[in-house]
C-alpha cells in the first residue's frame, strides 16, 4: 500500500486539482492523509483520512507520518506531496527504479541556492526507513549558504539523519525546458508539479533576493550616511512589492490554466 500525507492550510483552491491528477496518473492502490487547518471540513471528501492539526508545516509532516506508521507496515510506501504539488505522470516508474538504488527519493530543489535536502514536495520511502532514520522535516542544521552565512531550510533535520546513517537517497531535479520563474512553477523528474509558495502571498524567496538591485554605498559621514541608508531601504521595499506582484500575477495565469483542466499548460513547463 502507498500512503501519501500532504498538508493544505488556509485555502482549497489546490484540493480537488492535486486529487483529480492523483487519481489520472496514480498507478498503484493509495490512501490519501491531510490535514485542513483553516479549510471547511466538507472538503475532506478529497481525502482517506483527515487529521487535525496546527502549527508549522514540518510539524504536520511529521505528525502525519507518525500516525500512519502507527497503522502500516514497515513495507509500505509512504509518500509526501506538498498541497501544491501532483504528479503530471504516473510517478511509479521513478519511485521503483529509484527505490532500486536508494532506500529514498526526494526532490532537491538545487536552483534555490544551491539547496542540499531532500524536499517535501515530493518524497518517498517505506515507513520502516521513515521509523528507523527517524525521519523529521524539520529545520535546524545548516550549510553554507551562497554569500557564506549558514542557512537552513525544511527537511534540514532529515538530511542530517540520512548523513548520519549513512543512507543513501535519490535525487530528483528540476526538468523544466522553459522556465517562468527561476524557482517557482517547477516540474521535477518530468513527472512532478510544485506550484510553490501555492498558500502563502508570494514573498520573493532567496533567489529573487540575490537579484535585488544594489544600494548605495552610504559614506560613514553623518547624517548623510543615515540619508542614503534610508534611501537604500525604501528603493529595497519597491523592488520587494513589485517583485511580489509580479510573481503573484504569474501564480495566478499559472492557476488558472492548471484548473482550467487538460494538458496544455504542462507544455509551457516541459
Amino acid at each position: 500500500m502507498l500512503y501519501i500525507a500532504t498538508v493544505h492550510y488556509e485555502s482549497p483552491r489546490w484540493i480537488e486539482i492535486q486529487a483529480t491528477y492523483l487519481r489520472e496518473h496514480m498507478s498503484v492502490p493509495y490512501r490519501t492523509w491531510s490535514s485542513l487547518e483553516g479549510i471547511d471540513s466538507s472538503y475532506a471528501v478529497h481525502f482517506d483520512r483527515v487529521v487535525g492539526q496546527l502549527g508549522p508545516h514540518a510539524g504536520k509532516l511529521n505528525h502525519l507520518a507518525m500516525e500512519i506508521s502507527n497503522e502500516a507496515s514497515e513495507d509500505d510506501l509512504l509518500m509526501f506531496l506538498d498541497g501544491d504539488a501532483f504528479p503530471i505522470a504516473d510517478p511509479m516508474p521513478l519511485i521503483t527504479e529509484a527505490l532500486s538504488k536508494a532506500p529514498l527519493v526526494a526532490v532537491r530543489r538545487a536552483e534555490n541556492l544551491g539547496e542540499p535536502q531532500p524536499h517535501p514536495c515530493f518524497c518517498v520511502t517505506t515507513v520502516g526507513l521513515w521509523r528507523s532514520l527517524p525521519g523529521d522535516w524539520s529545520v535546524g542544521p545548516t550549510w553554507p549558504g551562497p554569500n557564506g552565512r549558514p542557512r537552513t531550510d525544511v527537511g534540514a533535520n532529515l538530511l542530517r539523519a540520512l548523513q548520519l546513517g549513512p543512507t543513501p537517497w535519490v535525487e530528483v531535479l528540476r526538468s523544466n525546458r522553459r522556465d517562468e520563474d527561476p524557482v517557482y512553477f517547477g516540474v521535477y523528474g518530468d513527472v512532478i508539479y510544485h506550484h510553490g509558495a501555492g498558500f502563502r502571498g508570494g514573498t520573493p524567496s532567496g533567489v529573487h533576493r540575490a537579484g535585488a538591485p544594489a544600494g548605495l554605498r552610504a559614506p560613514r559621514v553623518e547624517p548623510l550616511g543615515a540619508l542614503i541608508r534610508a534611501v537604500n531601504r525604501r528603493r529595497y521595499r519597491a523592488w520587494e512589492r513589485t517583485t511580489q506582484a509580479r510573481r503573484l500575477e504569474q501564480s495566478r495565469t499559472v492557476y488558472e490554466k492548471i484548473r482550467a483542466g487538460g494538458s496544455d499548460w504542462v507544455r509551457d513547463f516541459i
